[in-house]
């Protein structure tokens, strides 16, 4: 039994990630290119040159992700395949959560969910097309910000009672119990005139991220399963722990973010 390596090529962002014969994690890296070929054979050059990792060490290569269309042979001769994303979402957010069952929320440019049952073929759930590619539309629209980091940076101090309607704007009291007054009733609903440019880079970012929950959180009540496992790089969003972290006592979900949650895809194919 030798190494198994995991990619995960995205458009422009390659991830890669191994385990050892005996089971052991090696750590997971990123590299960027400006095509998937270029990004992949990159992040492989780079990840066997820093793990000191030979050809003749590797048993073989699992590739997942959209750019994996684009490897027709193999990578310097070592056995290539090929698995579909879904299922590596669901396996990785598995293994990193440690959790036996359990919603998997894959938080890129869009978001897929998936539901995984240790044992069982991870079943995809559906998703929506709001992800950190509307962060990215929105921000350079609205504020001509090339980076999603700098969003986060931006809505730094921001207040969103100047830009959303909440429950407690429509009623004094709670409605139900299940409807705190700090709920959001709609987003943008109340934006005021003198809202910064932080107050509506925080409004955009707690939209994207209510939507992503909220969709997860009918996802676990129709599976039964209050566990919601969060991968994908807006997971590593400096304000992600503790907006979901607040969502999981409103709702009576776990929102888990598990270390390395954003190599949780790759982990999957590795696995």
């Amino acid at each position: 039994m030798k190494n198994v390596i995991g990619i995960d090529i995205g458009g422009s962002t390659t991830k890669i990630v191994g385990f050892t014969k005996d089971g052991k994690l090696i750590e997971p890296m990123s590299v960027k290119a400006a095509d998937p070929i270029t990004s992949a054979y990159g992040a492989f050059g780079k990840f066997t040159d820093i793990n000191k990792l030979s050809l003749d060490s590797i048993e073989k290569v699992m590739i997942t992700g959209v750019g994996s269309a684009y490897i027709s042979t193999p990578i310097y001769g070592l056995p290539c395949e090929t698995r579909p994303e879904f299922d590596c979402i669901g396996k990785g957010g598995l293994w990193l959560s440690g959790l036996d069952e359990a919603i998997i929320v894959s938080m890129g440019t869009g978001t897929a969910m998936v539901y995984s049952k240790q044992g069982e073929n991870p079943v995809y759930l559906g998703g929506t097309g709001i992800g950190g590619g509307t962060l990215h539309g929105l921000s350079h629209m609205l504020f001509g910000i090339e980076s999603v980091e700098h969003l986060f940076t931006l809505a730094e101090g921001g207040d969103i009672s100047h830009i959303d309607l909440r429950i407690s704007d429509i009623t004094s009291k709670d409605i139900l119990p299940e409807m705190p007054g700090n709920m959001t009733a709609a987003n943008f609903g109340k934006i005021d005139d003198l809202a910064t440019k932080s107050d509506k880079a925080l409004g955009i970012i707690n939209m994207v991220f209510e939507t992503i929950a909220m969709c997860a959180i009918f996802a676990s009540r129709a599976h039964g399963s209050n566990n919601i496992v969060l991968t994908g790089n807006l997971t590593s969003a400096p304000i992600a722990k503790d907006f979901f972290k607040s969502l999981s006592k409103m709702f009576n979900v776990n929102f888990i973010i598990p270390e390395r949650s954003s190599f949780a895809t790759v982990i999957g194919a590795a696995l």
